[in-house]
């Protein structure tokens, strides 16, 4: 946890490899990376479900079981929304992920039922609140960090509305700030003004340079769920090769 906390401190963002199963681990650990995080939607859709907690908090922790596993690097996990809406719960959850030697979690303030919807600040406040009191009670060392999803949804206002959010979290405990999909150097740079706790941004195609990043002082960046749709693709484009060619030489060249 110590080594993991200070890895968000280097003028150098901790460039943070999503991983979905052991061998996308190793793959990550063989290429450098000093840290990996689960991506949900990825285990999601490689057991055949969507993302958005369709799949039971035990299919998560076999899955995490098996990546801790097969890596020796520090191992952040996704919990969406903690798997459960009581906090005795979610840190019960968070309990058993860290007995399987996971160093942080991100949990997100929004739901999914039919569709994705952020959950009212001062809600999800005191959730996090509470969960943070018990896990110091319970001496539970993990990083914390609190995904914002302004910016995933395109909230009306929402640099201010992230901003809000934001001071709100770090009061109630979080180690750090998640937000994925801000893209503008602008915006980047009003959130980073405001925190006092690591921010973290995803890879999207907008997203400017780590060099411009580490400028503007974001310190970690997460790969998201990007490397398991390339592969994913890469496979469907193999195996409709081979149907069309009939042959398996696509799969050698």
């Amino acid at each position: 946890m110590s080594e993991f906390k200070k890895l968000h401190q280097n003028a150098k963002p901790l460039l943070l490899a999503n991983v979905w199963d052991a061998v996308s681990a190793k793959c990550a650990q063989e290429a450098g990376y000093q840290a990996l995080g689960t991506s949900s939607a990825a285990i999601a859709n490689m057991l055949g479900y969507e993302d958005g907690e369709h799949i039971s908090f035990n299919e998560l922790a076999f899955m995490v079981q098996r990546i801790a596993s097969a890596s020796l690097l520090p191992l952040s996990v996704d919990i969406e929304a903690g798997f459960s809406r009581d906090p005795v719960v979610i840190v019960e959850h968070i309990q058993q992920l860290a007995e399987l030697g996971v160093v942080g979690i991100n949990i997100e303030d929004s739901l999914v039922d039919k569709e994705r919807m952020l959950v009212e600040t001062h809600e999800f406040t005191n959730l996090l609140s509470i969960v943070c009191a018990e896990l110091a009670k319970h001496q539970i060392d993990v990083f914390i960090n609190v995904r914002c999803d302004t910016f995933l949804l395109g909230v009306d206002n929402v640099i201010e509305e992230s901003i809000k959010r934001a001071q709100a979290y770090q009061r109630a405990g979080a180690d750090g700030l998640f937000f994925p999909c801000i893209t503008q150097v602008d915006d980047i740079e009003a959130i980073i003004e405001q925190a006092s706790i690591p921010v973290n941004v995803m890879a999207m195609p907008e997203l400017p340079a780590f060099e411009t990043l580490a400028e503007l002082g974001v310190k970690r960046i997460s790969t998201g769920n990007f490397a398991h749709e390339t592969m994913t693709a890469t496979l469907r484009h193999h195996l409709l090769t081979i149907k069309e060619q009939g042959s398996s030489a696509s799969l050698f060249t």
